[in-house]
């Protein structure tokens, strides 16, 4: 009867035994059922931008702070408060010498910040580019819109709204990397698909209401018949409409395509003063730039050189965040809700 007795005993503890290795096992190999991805709070993640009091960064921010949300990490702002590539400049380094887990940015100039991104990237801080780039920089990824492709679409709306035909302008921001590959689109796309379309101008509205405006107002009064103008950013389409508007009575009333989806610009929309106007995909760029920062910085943790000398990084080096063109008939699903 003893002998039985140390028997069950003996049973009772292997089976014991059993489901506490079991249930370890199953702890370790799947961590996502319970707990997901999760970050440490002490960990800050920063977003430097340009302008930064302006309604586009919103929903960018927002995505970025829904990413830190999820992660269980802190996230700052900062940016430049005008289209200055210089103050801009000053934020980032005073950003990179807090040792932040990483810094997502948007480029005002790309060529006068590579060299400061550069050295966030060379002091072992993640850095990816969202909204407008540096590709000669360190930058570990770009996270934007595909910015010549939204060029081709402003190109092929501006030829719907025209019946392709007649002269178009183009107030754009000369010295920013995103404006540039739009204005390329839409030109290229303008001279190689459209032969009764002419792009007779190009202006520098230097991302600002008040200068758009006066270019536009100089445009029309040398093209007095012009069928159209594309303009790369918000402000300056809002100057823009504000110059045609001013010019009814005097001659032709071009078509005017913007970019963004800005209050102000969806109310022109929505009256009909602009015709379209481009959407980005804000909240992806900041909601993306916090999970792949996130990436970065638990890779380099854990092994600070893991990723020179090319090897393979988690994270793709381009992200295209999508664009979609507003006009009267859906501008009402682009309102902030």
């Amino acid at each position: 009867m003893k002998k039985l007795w140390l028997v069950y005993v003996l049973l009772i503890g292997i089976f014991i035994v059993y489901v506490l290795n079991y249930k370890l096992q199953a702890q370790s190999t799947e961590p996502w059922d319970t707990t997901g991805l999760r970050g440490n709070i002490e960990d800050t993640y920063v977003m430097v931008t340009f302008q930064s009091g302006i309604d586009y960064w919103k929903s960018v921010l927002k995505g970025f702070e829904d990413g830190a949300e999820e992660l269980n990490v802190s996230v700052e702002y900062h940016g430049s408060t005008q289209h200055d590539a210089n103050e801009q400049m000053t934020v980032l380094e005073q950003v990179i010498a807090k040792k932040p887990a990483g810094i997502a940015i948007s480029a005002v100039n790309s060529k006068l910040l590579t060299a400061t991104i550069n050295k966030a990237v060379e002091s072992g801080i993640p850095v990816v580019l969202f909204d407008s780039g540096a590709p000669d920089s360190k930058a570990y990824s770009f996270l934007g819109t595909d910015n010549y492709n939204a060029g081709i679409e402003a190109a092929r709306t501006m030829a719907e709204l025209t019946d392709a035909k007649g002269a178009v302008a183009i107030v754009t921001t000369l010295d920013q990397h995103n404006h540039q590959e739009r204005t390329d689109g839409f030109r290229d796309t303008i001279t190689s698909e459209y032969p009764q379309m002419t792009v007779v101008a190009l202006e520098d509205g230097r991302g600002d209401q008040v200068y758009s405006r006066q270019a536009a107002e100089w445009v029309l009064s040398q093209y007095p018949d012009l069928a159209g103008i594309f303009a790369t950013e918000s402000n300056g389409g809002i100057g823009v409409a504000e110059a045609v508007e001013a010019y009814k009575g005097k001659g032709s009333s071009p078509r005017i395509i913007s970019f963004d989806t800005d209050k102000g610009t969806l109310d022109l929309v929505k009256e009909g003063t602009i015709s379209a106007t481009m959407a980005q995909g804000t909240w992806n760029m900041g909601y993306w730039s916090l999970m792949e920062l996130f990436q970065l910085h638990r890779g380099l943790a854990d092994e600070p050189s893991a990723y020179s000398h090319n090897e393979l990084l988690p994270v793709p080096d381009k992200v295209d965040t999508g664009i979609d063109v507003v006009t009267r008939a859906n501008v009402d699903q682009y309102y902030a809700q």
